[in-house]
């Protein structure tokens, strides 16, 4: 399997983790002190770091330093979407669509010297 692969898969890994670390305490600890749902969100970002640390690592031998932040932007978003609508019971909203296509440019930018090689 490719390494752009094994970084993609886990990074979206790592950033289904990071989701929850970040938002779920938002639904389901509201009625907590923020202490405790600060230290709950940090023992599910060590997990998040235990394979986002090594998949950084692997992508770097064959990306640089941007792509690898664009390829995690577009994973935050695709999972970030369905997380917020089916998760957090949030409505869709068009942005999602605006905020996607501001990704994909992104992306096309980033990775257009992979997709067209200058002499």
């Amino acid at each position: 399997m490719s390494k752009v692969i094994i970084t993609f898969v886990m990074l979206t890994c790592s950033n289904l983790f990071m989701t929850f670390a970040w938002y779920g305490h938002l639904k389901n600890l509201q009625h907590k002190p923020w202490i405790y749902a600060a230290l709950i969100s940090w023992g599910i970002a060590f997990f998040e770091y235990l394979i986002q640390v090594p998949a950084n690592r692997i992508g770097f031998q064959v990306l640089n330093l941007g792509q690898l932040k664009i390829i995690q932007e577009v994973v935050t978003l695709a999972l970030f979407v369905p997380f917020s609508i089916f998760y957090m019971k949030e409505s869709f909203r068009l942005d999602f669509l605006w905020a996607g296509l501001c990704i994909l440019g992104a992306v096309f930018f980033i990775f257009r010297t992979r997709i067209f090689p200058t002499g």
